[in-house]
């Protein structure tokens, strides 16, 4: 393999898939590849992918084909890893472009050996399968260890688990990341510690469900890996990613005493799914809406500026007016501060695909109301912060005189200021407000 060629990195999908991008281009980096960011001069295009969503799953596939003008160049490369190689036929992805690859999502590591096969003409359809599926605890617990090459060094992305011990009738994911393994927690220690030592002022946990962290090995282990991240001396912030309600029940006692804790970013995401118990047994999460109230509640109670995430699926297929109904009811009471409304995707390889999928207009006309009630009630929390004096630190700079920050509850608040902020904390007068962002100016 020559060195000095250029790769190119597109990324669909969570933190967790920009994580495993910054591990893709930090080994192809140390092994002398150049990171570009523009596919026309790359000699290598990898597509990260993600299938959470058919309308991301449509618009990649899209992609895949805009491409074909670069993958039919002699010597270029196009790969498409993450989840869709694993859920999705192989043959049907090279109808859509004959040059296609493939890298699974526990593969990321065999970056070097996927193009060195491929180059050397030894990647048969035989040897294309070593690529694809799950691997071994024992090499999963490798990633770690990877060299990364972060987007944004101010912000340290780490994965604590993949996969899950969930069973959600409608998630392709599960069938891509297979069971909940969680990584040693040395390990993710280590591998903060790295990152602050290098100037990262911002950690974020990320996974498809922090609360079940451990709960593989028997413990739930979370509080434990969250208190001693939070003992390291450096100054940082610390954001905690998407927890399942059912897992976080055993945990959150513990939790509200850990979120006291000054480095904690006060931003919770528990992603509902439906505000209706009846649509929850049907997709067969393991929980009530009033487990998720109470939990809700209770962190408000003790963060009174909390920001409050949460998910909802519209439209899935057993989904009546009064589940709808529901979910309005839901969002006018806790008036969750993100809100991240998905119309259902159909998967034929799930439980919930095998079902006849409600009409497209309607799936429309109840995410458009949804997300109408969203806006209004998101903006009415957002009228607190008018005039108030906040500190918030900047973590990226988005225009000549504007920064990005974030304040302790992980707003977004774009600051108007001409000097270079970037990397350190200030305090900011709110001016305007916005749906899901406040605007200030520096003090």
């Amino acid at each position: 393999m020559q060195n000095q060629k250029l790769a190119y990195i597109e990324t669909y999908g969570c933190s967790a898939n920009q994580n495993n991008s910054e591990i893709l281009a930090g080994i192809l980096n140390r092994a002398g590849f150049i990171i570009a960011n523009n596919e026309e001069i790359a000699d290598i295009i990898i597509l990260n992918t993600c299938v959470v969503k058919d309308k991301t799953i449509n618009k990649i596939k899209r992609r895949i084909q805009d491409l074909k003008q670069f993958s039919s160049q002699k010597d270029k490369i196009l790969i498409i890893a993450g989840c869709m190689p694993e859920t999705e036929k192989l043959k049907k992805l090279k109808n859509l472009n004959k040059n296609l690859i493939f890298l699974g999502t526990h593969h990321f590591k065999d970056i070097l050996n996927l193009i060195r096969d491929y180059e050397n003409k030894k990647l048969d359809d035989k040897k294309q399968q070593e690529y694809l599926g799950n691997t071994k605890p024992e090499e999963r617990e490798l990633k770690l260890c990877l060299p990364k090459l972060p987007n944004n060094k101010l912000i340290s992305i780490h994965q604590i688990s993949e996969g899950c011990n969930g069973n959600c009738s409608y998630c392709l994911t599960k069938l891509a990341k297979h069971e909940l393994f969680s990584y040693p927690k040395e390990q993710i220690i280590k591998s903060i510690e790295s990152d602050l030592e290098n100037g990262a002022k911002e950690i974020w946990l990320t996974c498809q469900d922090c609360a079940s962290y451990g709960l593989d090995k028997g413990k739930a282990e979370l509080p434990a890996l969250l208190k001693e991240i939070l003992n390291l001396k450096h100054k940082f912030k610390l954001r905690l990613g998407m927890m399942d309600i059912n897992n976080l029940i055993p945990i959150e006692k513990e939790l509200l005493e850990i979120y006291k804790d000054k480095k904690m970013y006060k931003f919770l995401h528990i992603p509902i799914q439906s505000a209706s118990n009846n649509i929850l047994k049907h997709m067969n999460r393991k929980y009530t809406i009033e487990e998720a109230e109470t939990i809700i509640n209770s962190f408000r109670k003790e963060f009174p500026d909390i920001v409050i995430a949460t998910d909802i699926i519209v439209g899935y297929p057993t989904e009546t007016e009064q589940d709808l109904k529901k979910n309005i009811e839901f969002t006018k009471k806790l008036k969750p501060d993100v809100l991240n409304i998905s119309r259902f995707s159909s998967h034929k390889e799930t439980e919930a695909g095998k079902l006849k999928p409600l009409e497209t207009k309607i799936l429309k006309q109840r995410a458009s109301e949804l997300m109408k009630i969203h806006r209004k009630t998101a903006e009415e929390n957002k009228e607190k912060y008018k005039n108030r004096i906040i500190k918030v630190f900047v973590n990226k700079k988005i225009g000549n005189n504007l920064h990005e920050a974030r304040d302790e509850n992980y707003n977004i608040t774009l600051v108007k200021c001409k000097k270079e902020f970037l990397g350190k904390e200030a305090e900011v007068k709110i001016t305007e407000i916005g749906v899901h962002h406040l605007i200030g100016e520096l003090i």
